[in-house]
């Protein structure tokens, strides 16, 4: 009985080193590939998270993103979500594709690199293994012009269909809700492993999307294309 108290104080003193075990803040530059068969992203990092309470496991924070895109010939879908959706609110995350409001621009290739704020949260699941997500905010997008084909899903509506089309980045990025995003964001969903508490290396799903706008006004008064790219990603980070 007369070692209870010590013995307590031993249990309270190895909960505070496990409380604090994780630093409450950590700072990270990394680079990411993210690919499949005709599209591919490589992003490069630099971000700042924030523990969050007492055992900082969890964590918040903040970074910039340079995101380039490449393709060969791919298809850009009608972007606004007025048209896709019917709907700019988020109920747009729960209602399917209006599809036949939804016309394609066909461009020969991507190209381009966006600047962007982004947001991150992480979970320190071990010492060595953390789970994550993070997604682009508010940035923008670099890129040259080009033409493509349009095609109008209904080709009986529209003179326009099977017409070359002049085409560029869309400037400005931002993270709305759903099909209300503009431009172009990449986001990850990943496993982060650490080597050592300076290198890690990170696996999991990159999504990026691309946006054109054409140089008029189309069907629909539509004049903004987007692809969506889920892929493979990896990512070996520094630690500072």
């Amino acid at each position: 009985m007369k070692h209870l108290p010590f013995f307590f104080m031993l249990i309270s003193s190895a909960t505070v080193l496990a409380q604090s075990s994780f630093q409450p803040l950590t700072r990270t530059v990394d680079l990411s590939v993210a690919g499949k068969s005709d599209f591919a992203t490589l992003a490069l990092t630099i971000n700042q998270l924030h523990g969050i309470g007492r055992s900082n496991r969890f964590r918040l924070g903040y970074g910039l993103r340079l995101t380039s895109a490449f393709s060969g010939p791919l298809n850009y879908i009608t972007a606004p979500a007025r048209l896709t959706s019917g709907t700019e609110s988020i109920v747009a995350l729960f209602t399917e594709n209006i599809l036949t409001n939804l016309d394609t621009l066909r461009l020969n290739r991507t190209r381009a690199t966006s600047l962007n704020a982004s947001i991150h949260i992480e979970y320190a699941l071990t010492k060595r293994f953390e789970a994550g997500i993070n997604i682009d905010a508010i940035g923008v997008t670099f890129g040259g012009s080009q033409s493509g084909v349009f095609y109008a899903n209904a080709p009986d509506r529209s003179s326009l269909t099977g017409t070359v089309q002049s085409a560029h980045v869309t400037r400005f990025n931002v993270l709305l809700i759903s099909d209300s995003d503009r431009g172009s964001l990449n986001s990850e969903a990943y496993v982060r492993y650490r080597f050592t508490p300076k290198v890690s290396l990170r696996g999991g799903i990159g999504f990026q999307f691309n946006e054109y706008t054409t140089d008029r006004k189309l069907t629909f008064e539509n004049d903004r294309f987007r692809s969506k790219n889920a892929m493979p990603m990896l990512a070996l980070a520094y630690h500072f």
